[in-house]
């Protein structure tokens, strides 16, 4: 794994040309930056892989970093090529097969997938206050639009269970167009409702529609509420209000550690090795997706790339920033589909 990164950076030469949109002329005018939009899980890492290429790039300008959350950002990200549409996008799911669709039928299909690391979606609580236990059949009770097909009247966490505190249910997290929420529905909230149901295990294979709807919808009646892309701003509300919870990546519970602690799930807590082993139900890949062609016209993308590959191992700076890293087969896989621009293999989308 070291030969192959310490490869990608001698073999990724420094271009400081402008953007002559040579992406097959999807975009005017020209751009001589990189641009980046996307989740705002993954954005702290590539903040720090761009302070990295500015600091070995002293010449060039620095690049242009959108936290918008995954889905806005895919949206983006797939509008178009050319200097006038984003080079990469940061997501902290998975990219579905309905948005590679939208990006095809805009000349936006020719991507790379690269896989960065492992993030767990911490469920948090502030530390002044007695730490819950919770299980996703329990979070589901609480937090889906219509348990058991019927409107969602719980306002208490002890309505729930007698166990639990006599507390509102209010639980601060992403919007809609977050992965974070996507993945946070999918690995908790789809579990907790096959738990109570499992004949809906079979709903989800032969009617997926039908299965989102009763099993991921959530509530908009003021128990989940909608905090924005800004997952800091979360943690200052967990500060502020105690008997609150919040839902946010990992690397946001390790920095603000001193304030708020993770809620164990089903008996895991959101720990660095619960998640990279994958006990923690929440631990999910967190990915950028890149456009091929926009490798060749905009400077120093290869390059910006490359630093991902450097610094996502044990021990490196993304990890020291809170990435958990990916499988040594997993990070080899994806340092060599960044050195030989390896397409994505569309027959693995869902």
């Amino acid at each position: 794994m070291r030969r192959l990164v310490l490869a990608l950076a001698a073999v990724l030469p420094v271009a400081l040309g402008a953007c002559v949109d040579q992406a097959a002329g999807g975009g005017a005018g020209a751009r001589d930056q990189i641009r980046v939009v996307g989740s705002s899980t993954v954005y702290p890492f590539t903040t720090l892989v761009a302070e990295q290429y500015l600091a070995a790039n002293p010449d060039a300008r620095p690049p242009v970093i959108e936290s918008t959350g995954t889905g806005a950002g895919i949206r983006l990200f797939c509008s178009g090529i050319g200097a006038s549409y984003p080079d990469l996008v940061d997501a902290s799911r998975r990219m579905k097969r309905r948005e590679y669709d939208e990006c095809a039928s805009h000349g936006a299909g020719d991507l790379m997938e690269v896989q960065i690391g492992i993030d767990g979606i911490a469920l948090a609580e502030a530390r002044r206050r007695p730490p819950m236990q919770l299980t996703p059949a329990l979070l589901f009770r609480a937090l889906a639009a219509a348990p058991g097909g019927r409107p969602n009247r719980s306002r208490t966490w002890r309505d729930l269970d007698p166990a639990l505190p006599a507390t509102p249910i209010r639980v601060y997290g992403p919007p809609a167009t977050s992965g974070t929420r996507d993945a946070f529905a999918e690995l908790i909230l789809a579990r907790g409702c096959e738990a109570l149901d499992p004949r809906l295990a079979t709903m989800r294979e032969r009617d997926r529609p039908a299965f989102d709807a009763r099993c991921l919808r959530v509530r908009d009646d003021g128990a989940f509420i909608d905090a924005g892309e800004n997952d800091n701003l979360i943690v200052q509300k967990l500060r502020a209000n105690p008997d609150a919870l919040g839902i946010f990546g990992y690397s946001y519970l390790e920095e603000n550690s001193d304030a708020v602690r993770g809620i164990a799930i089903s008996g895991v807590a959101p720990t660095y090795q619960a998640i990279a082993d994958g006990r923690y139900p929440g631990a999910r890949p967190l990915y950028v997706y890149v456009k091929r062609s926009h490798l060749r016209a905009v400077p120093g993308l290869r390059r910006f790339l490359a630093l991902y590959a450097a610094n996502w191992a044990p021990g490196g700076a993304l990890t020291r920033r809170g990435l958990i890293p990916s499988a040594a087969s997993v990070r080899a896989r994806a340092a060599d589909t960044i050195m030989h621009d390896r397409a994505l293999d569309l027959r693995t989308l869902d």
